[in-house]
């Protein structure tokens, strides 16, 4: 295959809207049944071999211990206790409704009866509207779920590699349910004052100063597969750094902000494509660390290396 194989939007969208409120119900369960870690990092998903992983949980008058997988090679959910019994059920053509009541069910099979806390999408078209009543949403196409997760492959360890170059405090490389991104976020280390009437998500994601990079599939402001970075907050003067390669700009991100931004089309067929991308991650990175003032040099972990022993040769 393709190193970052095509994925336009238009082409999968009645999927990718499916798989992202499939993606909601489990990531809500996740926030029900893990232990809080800060900024949040307790609630994405992870990558496997063939999918996605919630990573062990815990529910049920005794603490039973459970994952939830997405299968996106045999396109199954599974749900399996520390026992070793499990439960599975086909993707393929079910309505986010139906989705919603086998995960239940299973759980429930399982012994571990979690229940959802705002049992509704987040941040969505349909926001008002319950799982339990989505019978629109129901086209599951297994080749644009495969081509998904291969994507998302690629780009995991793309941020895999770019993380290795960071010594400091920084985020697991991981998938958000709530915004179908996948992403890696370097810390500061220096706190953020928020308002009190600040939404309670924002004021936990962003308590420190940061620079994150990640990759999108494409929404109705952005309509196309992008890599971006953004620092928060933003410092004077950062857009007025050079990004490469030729393709990546500035673009606004809202009240105010900006972001830096590569389309995924503009590189992907290139010889060397994931050499630009990363090219594209560090440059937005030391656009935002010079501008904010970061001892880059202290922060810097070359080829994943603190070792000084190593380091020197």
């Amino acid at each position: 295959m393709e190193t970052l194989p095509a994925i336009p939007l238009a082409e999968w969208r009645p999927t990718k809207e499916t798989l992202h409120r499939y993606l909601q119900v489990v990531g809500k369960i996740r926030l029900a049944a893990s232990a809080r870690r800060n900024h949040w990092w307790n609630v994405p998903f992870h990558l496997t071999g063939r999918g996605l992983t919630t990573r062990p949980m815990s529910g049920g008058e005794d603490d039973r211990i459970f994952t939830i997988d997405l299968d996106l090679v045999a396109h199954e959910l599974q749900v399996a206790a520390l026992d070793g019994r499990s439960v599975r059920f086909s993707l393929v053509g079910r309505s986010v409704a139906s989705f919603h009541d086998q995960t239940l069910s299973a759980l429930d099979e399982l012994g571990v009866p979690v229940r959802i806390p705002l049992d509704h999408p987040f941040d969505l078209p349909d926001q008002n509207r319950p799982f339990t009543e989505d019978t629109e949403h129901r086209v599951y196409e297994a080749a644009h779920a495969l081509r998904y997760w291969q994507v998302l492959s690629r780009v995991n360890l793309l941020l895999e590699r770019f993380s290795a170059e960071f010594r400091g405090k920084i985020s697991p490389v991981h998938h958000f349910w709530h915004t179908f991104d996948i992403a890696v976020t370097r810390f500061r280390g220096r706190p953020v004052p928020q308002s009190a009437d600040t939404d309670p998500v924002t004021r936990e994601a962003y308590s420190e100063e940061v620079i994150s990079a990640g990759f999108w599939f494409g929404d109705d402001r952005v309509p196309e597969p992008t890599f971006y970075s953004y620092t928060a907050p933003e410092p004077e003067g950062l857009t007025g750094h050079p990004l490469e390669p030729a393709a990546a700009r500035w673009v606004e991100g809202g009240g105010g902000s900006h972001l830096a931004v590569l389309p995924y089309d503009a590189v992907r067929t290139a010889p060397d494509a994931e050499d630009q991308v990363l090219a594209f991650y560090r440059g937005a990175y030391r656009a935002g660390a010079a501008s904010a003032g970061w001892d880059v040099d202290q922060l810097a972990c070359p080829a994943g290396i603190t070792d000084p022993v190593l380091a020197r040769s």
